[in-house]
């Protein structure tokens, strides 16, 4: 990134400090540039001013060529033999980093062997929070439909958009996001042996941060711009948005037992632990997943969930996630 950036000594040691404090050991990417030496670059011309720019339609073709084979992966690590894949009744793609028709469900469809009856919807483009909403999808087809088995897969090549210019949203996009990929199986409750139950939902959007948040196209790849203020605005709101999630099911902040929140970044969750006065370890889960792989995007909380799946009993989670608008959208639930 110094190198790219083209970076004077003091910008330079900003941009060290920047990713020292960034919660972060590690992160993963689909391009092999990131980690090679500059003559060994094959995405990214090997010059000083990476001319000629990747252009929309080129990030796209590795992205048409990558995230399925990631999205089965996924598929297969989460079913792992318990659930045969010709019983999917239903298949949600999540990602808001690439898209093209016919597009990354069909091609999963295709690679998987799904029956061609297979029910298929995409959620795109609606960035971090964007898992959430596909739960949201996948209970309403449960609570509709008794033989429904749901599979949601949330793929995310983040890094595919990595951009030049040494402005702030650059850098510490650059600095954040990594790709991955994760899936999710929704049974009905009579269907279910194992995991967790899901209770309610909730969502709000917070107007303040309309602008502070967002993702948008461009020729030379996909923008993102995460101001400053974005963790201020969660610091300040936080808890009263949990609170009124909370409401639904009858429970309070202190009934929590389990935290899975997204990792937007360590000043977002650390504006979460002052906002709910926690004392220490409620968001562990969530500083390992920043640790280990970053920003995932919409991937991101289900890596969180997984870990906690882990646990015998969980009497009461509370999940959340942070995306463009300024979108919050939380979930309840229980093992």
């Amino acid at each position: 990134m110094q190198h790219v950036f083209a970076l004077n000594e003091k910008e330079a040691r900003k941009l060290r400090f920047l990713y020292s404090q960034s919660g972060i050991a590690q992160r993963f990417s689909v391009l092999p540039d990131y980690s090679r030496p500059l003559p060994e670059w094959k995405f990214y011309s090997p010059t000083e001013s990476l001319e000629p720019f990747p252009s929309l339609e080129q990030r796209m073709a590795v992205y048409h060529k990558q995230a399925p084979l990631l999205s089965v992966d996924a598929i297969r690590d989460c079913l792992s033999h318990l659930h045969h894949h010709k019983n999917i009744t239903h298949l949600i793609t999540v990602s808001c980093t690439g898209m093209s028709a016919p597009g990354l469900d069909l091609q999963v469809m295709e690679l998987m062997d799904f029956e061609k009856t297979i029910f298929r919807t995409s959620v795109n483009f609606m960035g971090c929070y964007a898992a959430i909403h596909a739960l949201k999808l996948a209970d309403a087809i449960c609570k509709s439909d008794q033989e429904a088995q749901v599979l949601i897969v949330c793929t995310e090549l983040c890094t595919l958009h990595f951009q030049r210019e040494p402005t702030t949203d650059n850098m510490v996009s650059s600095m954040l996001f990594g790709d991955g990929a994760a899936a999710a199986l929704v049974l009905p409750d009579t269907a279910a042996e194992h995991g967790l139950t899901i209770d309610s939902f909730y969502s709000e959007i917070n107007p303040k941060g309309r602008r502070d948040m967002a993702w948008e196209l461009s020729s030379s790849g996909f923008l993102m711009t995460l101001s400053g203020y974005v963790p201020e605005l969660i610091e300040e709101d936080f808890a009263a948005i949990a609170r009124r999630a909370l409401a639904k099911t009858g429970l309070g902040v202190a009934d929590v037992s389990h935290w899975c929140i997204h990792p937007g970044g360590r000043r977002i969750l650390q504006a979460i632990h002052k906002s709910l006065s926690f004392t220490n370890g409620q968001l562990q889960g969530s500083y390992d997943v920043l640790n280990e792989v970053g920003n995932l995007s919409s991937a991101t909380i289900l890596f969180v969930l997984k870990r906690m799946l882990h646990q015998k009993k969980i009497p009461n989670l509370f999940g959340a996630a942070f995306g463009p608008g300024l979108t919050v959208e939380t979930f309840t639930a229980h093992a």
